[in-house]
């Protein structure tokens, strides 16, 4: 028998990385759906912005997700100001791209901080409460290419790989603890965090919108499941490719070019956001600026 969706009326959840695109989007649908939502975010300026502009009382909140303490601080102020926290969207990334030889200590410290030490903060700052109300539901902002390793971003491959795995391990830690766990797997997404990509030829791996994201997020609170795809045919990709061997595996990403969407991009369009990326956690140095920003990699 189909259980029916979760009413999410009146309901908390919190949102690391906010203040724009996928966040703010995830936001916007939570806002519509009638939860109480806060907003949490490294510039908090920017957050403010953000909830003022979405309304129904959307919170918004300092979070460095690097920091355990305020990672806890921010948690603990969304319970007291809203009630007692229903969900945790672990959204927050960076996505800074280049040659993996060619990519700093700093660069890569910075991504596996914000990408993967995030997650875990917020994970262990928000399951105690939820285990102990034995009701709860972590998702996880993933990626397809932490599922199929992309080269210009190995680094950020890496990471969310680790997200998926450390989302799987979780939940079956957790399981029978009345704790929902979901990981999220878009392909690249019409945010600053995308832009400059390559499109591939396939239909299904090009772009789509932050609010798909969002709205397959919000699908997952009211009708729980643990692995989602954005858009839902990656799902029979996914599997009929794990059955290749890897070099057909190969074959098919430079035939389609799913493997340029990283290496063959354009630093003009992204030089803006790769410098926000590389101040985006203030307890790290920003590297150097890259030359030739306005150059376009690959052919």
């Amino acid at each position: 028998m189909a259980k029916h969706p979760r009413n999410l009326a009146g309901k908390v959840i919190a949102i690391s990385g906010g203040a724009r695109g996928i966040g703010r989007e995830t936001a916007a649908a939570c806002v519509q759906a009638g939860m109480k939502v806060a907003i949490g975010d490294v510039d908090p300026q920017a957050a403010e912005r953000t909830a003022q502009e979405l309304g129904g009382g959307t919170l918004a909140l300092e979070l460095d997700v690097t920091k355990p303490a305020s990672f806890r601080a921010f948690l603990d102020s969304v319970d007291e100001r809203l009630g007692s926290l229903y969900a945790l969207v672990n959204n927050a990334g960076i996505m800074p791209l280049g040659p993996f030889l060619d990519e700093d200590e700093a660069t890569a410290r910075r991504i596996l901080d914000i990408n993967v030490h995030g997650v875990i903060n917020g994970m262990k700052a928000a399951l105690p409460g939820m285990i102990a109300r034995r009701s709860g539901h972590i998702v996880n902002v993933a990626s397809q290419a932490g599922k199929y390793g992309l080269p210009g971003g190995a680094t950020y491959c890496a990471s969310k790989a680790a997200v998926i795995n450390l989302s799987r391990a979780v939940r079956k830690e957790v399981r029978g603890q009345g704790i929902e766990l979901t990981v999220i797997s878009p392909v690249a997404v019409n945010t600053e965090l995308g832009l400059g990509l390559s499109e591939p030829r396939q239909r299904q791996f090009r772009k789509i919108e932050p609010r798909q994201v969002a709205e397959a997020i919000v699908q997952a609170l009211r009708e729980p499941t643990f692995d989602v795809h954005v858009p839902k045919a990656l799902k029979v990709s996914e599997r009929l490719n794990s059955l290749l061997p890897i070099e057909a595996q190969d074959v098919f990403a430079r035939l389609t070019k799913a493997d340029a969407v990283l290496s063959q991009i354009d630093r003009g369009a992204r030089a803006e956001y790769e410098l926000r990326a590389a101040r985006s956690e203030p307890g790290l140095e920003a590297p150097p600026a890259q030359p030739r920003i306005s150059e376009r990699t690959g052919s």
